[in-house]
């Protein structure tokens, strides 16, 4: 492994949450190397099919080179399969790599989320290749303690879109407050059948708590 994938981690805050209809991926944008900022405006949220998004946190190359594969990895199954490629399936193909790298091991959290026939779903991956299927809302990352305190006390049963993204972003508030490896704005995806959409900063700004 390169000394790159050793050193350069991103202390991160990733969100995941299941609505009425699709799924919110969500992570603040701060890159850090030690102590040091290394990036502001790091993307922590990659599309890897068209209803199949995936957050990353841990080491930036070592998530990256992820972000290849399993691109790779989700187009190869439709071209041989002639089917899209469900979300549980994709998290499995991850953790599967993950677990067979066990002994030169890839120093990430990820989570995977999308919406396929079954409809809706978002999964936790680790290092070491266990995924687990979370039934509303998850979160990794150095600032998930703090996430996850503000997704226990608001998430609430058949939430709506508006009201996963207003989640999503208060819980990375919270983290990016509290975290100091967190931080420098946010980066806010939304999937549903209809669409992968990248939520626009302006738009983003209107669901802060203080924008209320």
């Amino acid at each position: 492994m390169s000394q790159e994938h050793q050193d350069v981690k991103t202390g991160t805050t990733t969100v995941g949450i299941v609505f009425d209809g699709g799924v919110i991926l969500a992570t603040e944008r701060r890159a850090t190397m030690g102590n040091l900022i290394a990036s502001k405006k790091a993307k922590k949220v990659h599309a890897i099919t068209d209803k199949i998004g995936m957050t990353i946190a841990g080491g930036v190359g070592d998530a990256q080179q992820l972000v290849r594969i399993i691109n790779v990895e989700c187009n190869l199954y439709e071209i041989r399969r002639g089917q899209k490629i469900s979300v549980g399936a994709a998290a499995t193909i991850l953790s599967n790599y993950l677990n067979q790298n066990r002994f030169s091991p890839y120093y990430v959290q990820l989570l995977v989320g999308g919406v396929d026939t079954s409809g809706p779903s978002v999964y936790s991956v680790d290092a070491a290749g266990g995924a687990t299927l979370e039934e509303n809302f998850v979160s990794t990352g150095s600032g998930s303690l703090t996430a996850y305190g503000v997704l226990e006390d608001r998430f609430k049963p058949n939430i709506t879109e508006q009201e996963a993204i207003e989640l999503a972003v208060r819980a990375l508030r919270a983290a990016m407050l509290r975290d100091s490896a967190s931080g420098e704005g946010y980066n806010v995806v939304i999937i549903t059948p209809e669409k992968f959409e990248y939520l626009p900063e302006d738009k983003i700004a209107g669901y802060l708590p203080s924008a209320n």
